[in-house]
């Protein structure tokens, strides 16, 4: 079963991008291949990225459909925390904040659950193509 890592920076930058990827390297096992999914912010591909990609063969990275967050599993437990750790609560700052994310963090690496996809593939392609129908409709008007 897998661990959540919680890394709260003030920017997203391929910088910060490249130290996560260092962390998990470090983290998991040498002779484990790694695939990420991730969405396509301009950070995840950028020259510097691909270049340590390119050495560290392990990785395996996958990116979701521009506007199909909903693809990423990530982007589910971002729900979760929202909804069960964030909603409705103020934060006095930002420290605050970062200390419910990772609270909630601990709490659920102590048991952890796998997300299980439950949506057949049919459902999920008429949720992609029949909004695509439609826009291709009005754009042919």
């Amino acid at each position: 079963m897998g661990k959540l890592e919680i890394r709260a920076t003030r920017r997203h930058r391929h910088r910060e991008w490249l130290k996560f990827l260092r962390l998990i390297d470090q983290a998991v096992p040498k002779n484990n291949e790694i695939h990420l999914i991730c969405d396509n912010y301009a950070a995840h591909k950028h020259e510097w990225v691909e270049s340590w990609l390119a050495k560290h063969k392990r990785f395996h990275v996958h990116f979701t459909p521009t506007s199909a967050s909903w693809l990423n599993m990530a982007e589910r437990f971002f729900r979760y925390l929202t909804e069960n750790q964030l909603c409705r609560r103020v934060f006095q700052d930002l420290e605050q904040l970062i200390t419910a994310i990772v609270n909630y963090s601990d709490h659920h690496n102590e048991n952890p659950n796998p997300f299980i996809w439950t949506a057949k593939a049919n459902d999920i392609l008429e949720k992609v193509t029949r909004p695509q129908a439609a826009l291709n409709k009005r754009l042919s008007i």
